[in-house]
């Protein structure tokens, strides 16, 4: 039966009615909603963004107090990203602050990449659903324990670069990066409808300040671009003294209240909001070191205080996340700068693998205290699993695997990775170089101390010894006749804070001297272990492993997944010093000196059924891996 609605002397039947009414909600919900979800397609804007001019931060005009935390979108996997920023939602945070990593978005001079768990508009979108307002700290230089302190190595290919100056060469790589990114970012600003609230000007210049002329120059290449909202500095207290620019807010970086730090930004500031850009909620590891924690009742005591005083701030980290790849950082130390270990775990409130923390739950309390509503409910914990162990039954050494790499280079002296004629002009970022010539005698290889960081030395493919900041003389058996001698030369991981960003070029950076005379004629094989790399050597045929299997080299097994794939942790007894590849992907470095102990592997990474996963070992091999549904760290050290 179809009934008929009249209107005056029009004939309406039912469905008609409903589709034309559903024609005009569509209508008004594109022409009223839209403004709402659709921000960067909005028509109006808003009259006064987030303002520093009085004692308190207005936004809109209405008192507002940042209560921030840093999670960074590239240390977490896109498909948990909605969970962590709820979780920050509900602990009482109204604010993300993140950093963007230049070497990941532009890893090639020109060839930019912004997809997947680097699409950052989709990030920031994603914050503002879930009801956050952003701080966006674009850098170029961001430190954040990542290597070059996200500074992309192609720039070390100019002998004479000067980074974080007005050096022609710099400046021109920053225009042309910013000239992609800002272009993304600017419609997300909350003056144009969007959730991004402030924008930093560089990070922590004060700690480096080669050049007064540098941060006027990255204020311009933002506000030239379109950005609009409040512009922030960011430095420690020794730093705010040179760290800052004109017209941009100063903020501070600490773990512990230091009360002449404040009274000196009430001094360079008056009658301005304070802001702890930075509060150290934990800290970093290194390898050969312990992980370091910082007490809850430390932490809680310090926010607590910092609230007192009417100040805002921002956790970093609120969540670590994890270093994925060879993404981790060096710290600086004499003799020899340390590497920094895969996880990112921090002892932040939500752990690397999105778990609560004690720090959690009492931040929320407190947090709590200073909104009018109820705090949302905490998401549920996702569930983690303990896969049975991957027996790792196939194997390939190292020295089969090189017609995988790209065409070797031919050199009288060694090439140093970023100066190898690799990767489209590029060079070479990340991984290991093997550098190969010949010897006709035993003695002494001295390496000059330019090894960096650290060699695997053969002849002959045997194993002589390893060479380092520490050791930089090894002995070479006598033998007769002409002998191939290797090293395998691995990049742990650039310097990311400090004077020394200029001096991180990696492999061999100069003349080595066997018997005192100068090593020339060198074959040299670039190995960055990159995803089309993984994949070739995935197709290719495997052994079974010998009874004293080839090092280095690579291992191969199968994890078998049933049902729907949950996060896990990998577990490396009985292995030495490597990398691990999950269907592809690059989990990071382990290396059994610790202090971290297993490596996270993410259950998005994973699919139900057969799942590969391959190993990169320079040592010592077991013949299984395991797994665990908690992290091992390591012993722990009060930071």
């Amino acid at each position: 039966m179809v009934m008929v609605i009249r209107l005056g002397n029009v004939h309406i039947s039912r469905r008609n009615a409903i589709i034309c009414l559903g024609i005009v909600c569509l209508i008004v919900y594109r022409y009223i909603g839209s403004s709402s979800m659709q921000p960067r397609e909005s028509s109006w804007s808003r009259k006064e963004g987030l303002s520093a001019n009085s004692s308190q931060f207005t936004l809109d005009g209405a008192a507002f107090r940042i209560l921030g935390g840093s999670t960074h979108y590239f240390r977490i996997p896109r498909a948990h990203w909605k969970d962590r920023l709820l979780k920050m939602k509900a602990c009482g945070l109204n604010t993300l602050t993140t950093y963007v990593p230049w070497n990941l978005h532009e890893p090639w001079r020109g060839k930019f990449d912004f997809q997947n768990r680097l699409d950052l508009e989709a990030y920031i979108r994603l914050a503002e659903e879930v009801g956050l307002w952003v701080i966006l700290r674009p850098g170029p230089y961001i430190c954040s324990e990542w290597d070059l302190g996200g500074l992309p190595s192609w720039l070390l290919r100019d002998k004479n670069m000067k980074l974080r100056t007005t050096y022609p060469g710099f400046t021109e790589a920053v225009n042309s990066f910013f000239d992609e990114l800002i272009p993304r970012v600017a419609p997300l600003q909350y003056m144009r409808g969007g959730p991004i609230i402030a924008v930093q000007v560089e990070n922590e210049y004060g700690s480096y300040a080669k050049d007064d002329r540098y941060m006027g120059f990255i204020k311009e290449a933002l506000l030239s671009r379109g950005i609009k909202e409040l512009l922030m500095t960011s430095d420690n207290r020794e730093g705010l003294k040179v760290g800052g620019v004109d017209g941009a807010l100063k903020t501070i970086n600490f773990q512990k209240l230091n009360p002449k730090a404040i009274q000196y930004l009430d001094a360079v500031q008056p009658r301005q909001p304070k802001l702890v850009m930075e509060y150290w909620s934990g800290w970093f590891d290194l390898w050969g070191d312990l992980h370091h924690v910082f007490p809850t009742e430390n932490m809680l005591a310090v926010v607590t205080e910092i609230l007192k005083q009417d100040m805002s701030i921002n956790l970093y980290m609120f969540h670590g996340g994890t270093n994925f790849g060879f993404m981790s950082g060096a710290l600086a130390l004499n003799p020899s700068p340390r590497g920094m270990v895969t996880s990112y775990d921090y002892d932040a409130p939500l752990s690397e693998a999105g778990g609560y923390t004690p720090k959690y739950n009492h931040l929320r309390e407190l947090f709590s205290q200073y909104h009018s509503e109820e705090l949302p409910e905490k998401p549920a914990l996702q569930r983690r699993k303990e896969y049975s162990a991957v027996g790792m039954n196939q194997h390939l050494p190292l020295w089969e695997t090189l017609r995988f790499a790209e065409q070797p280079f031919i050199s009288a002296t060694p090439v140093n990775m970023e100066n190898l004629p690799v990767n489209n002009g590029n060079g070479q970022s990340y991984g290991y170089t093997l550098y190969e010539t010949t010897v006709t005698s035993g003695g002494a290889l001295n390496s000059r101390n330019k090894v960096r960081d650290r060699a695997l030395v053969f002849v002959d493919q045997v194993y002589i010894g390893v060479l380092d900041y520490k050791t930089v003389e090894l002995a070479v058996p006598d033998a007769k006749g002409e002998r191939k001698l290797s090293l395998l030369v691995e990049n742990c991981g650039r310097v990311n804070y400090g004077k020394v960003l200029d001096e991180q070029r990696k492999g061999l950076v100069g003349d080595i001297a066997f018997n005192d005379i100068v090593l020339r004629d060198f074959t040299i094989y670039s190995l960055d272990l990159n995803p089309n790399f993984i994949n070739r050597l995935g197709k290719e045929p495997w052994k079974a492993p010998p009874d004293k299997p080839g090092f280095p080299g690579f291992f191969q097994g199968q994890l078998h997944v049933d049902g729907y794939p949950r996060d896990t942790f990998l577990k490396l007894p009985g292995w030495s010093k490597g990398v691990v590849f999950i269907n592809g992907q690059n989990l990071g470095r382990y290396w059994s000196i610790g202090p971290q102990q297993t490596l996270y592997l993410p259950g998005p990474w994973l699919h139900s059924g057969v799942n590969q996963v391959i190993v990169f070992e320079e040592q010592e091999a077991a013949a299984k891996l395991q797994f665990s549904r908690s992290p091992e760290l390591g012993m722990t050290v009060d930071v």
